[in-house]
């Protein structure tokens, strides 16, 4: 990470560019048994893809706003900063009826009709899975973004000082977003490269969102990041806790 990283997309390329193989985001459904680790290189490349898909395939430009109707889950992760790659406001929970283009998952299709622009839907299966039968009115994640391009360039500069993140009706520039993450990463218990922060925290509040993405990749930590992490016993959880090196929690 370095001073001039402005933007959560500035914190990812300079990921990348220190350490592409280490890992970044460890991702547990306890409700599923699914687990999935996402090194730099590999996050980096489904925001690359997703970006792409964003700019090119859905038209939307900097300033526009997108809904995320989704949980605390890997590829909500990777929307957050291709969103930031963008230069687009990515509206956590946000009204469907007010963005320019809305992201659902599963559980949420009926609320995201409500948007009148595009639609895409994830069906948050393992491995990136496709819907067994797209949702009629969406745009099925899984089929679109393999075939986008591994390298994203904007078609506009992004402007750190604008607006990039609406999370429980607080609006974050992209470099608030940054320098937050980096005050609160100590008393999270990231102390620097090679901290690893388990959150069970979901993605609705600015809390579950630093713990769970920001303040790890700030520092050049990672995150294990756990969904229905309540189905699990301490026993388990301690388990995984050595297992996974983890370093710290927040939950």
């Amino acid at each position: 990470m370095t001073a001039t990283d402005r933007t959560p997309a500035d914190l990812l390329r300079s990921a990348l560019a220190a350490d592409p193989a280490r890992p970044l985001v460890t991702f547990y459904d306890d409700a599923t048994g699914e687990r999935v680790e996402l090194s730099v290189a590999t996050f980096a490349n489904w925001v690359a893809k997703t970006a792409n898909l964003l700019q090119g395939e859905l038209s939307v430009e900097p300033g526009d706003r997108v809904a995320l109707l989704l949980p605390a889950h890997w590829q909500t992760a990777v929307w957050l900063l291709a969103c930031s790659s963008v230069g687009v406001v990515a509206d956590v929970a946000g009204d469907p009826a007010a963005a320019d283009v809305v992201v659902s998952g599963p559980d949420t299709l009926d609320a995201a009709l409500a948007c009148r622009g595009e639609r895409v839907a994830l069906a948050l299966r393992p491995l990136g899975g496709r819907f067994p039968q797209p949702p009629a009115g969406f745009v099925d994640y899984a089929v679109e973004v393999p075939s986008q391009g591994d390298r994203f360039v904007p078609y506009a500069s992004v402007d750190p000082d604008e607006p990039a993140l609406i999370v429980a009706g607080r609006e974050f520039s992209g470099a608030e977003v940054v320098e937050r993450a980096r005050d609160e990463a100590t008393g999270l218990g990231l102390t620097g490269p090679g901290s690893r922060l388990l959150s069970g925290l979901g993605y609705d509040t600015w809390e579950g969102l630093s713990a769970g993405l920001y303040a790890p990749l700030a520092t050049g930590g990672s995150v294990v990041l756990c969904r229905h992490l309540e189905q699990l016993g301490e026993g388990a959880l301690d388990k995984r806790i050595e297992s996974e090196r983890v370093t710290a929690t927040s939950r």
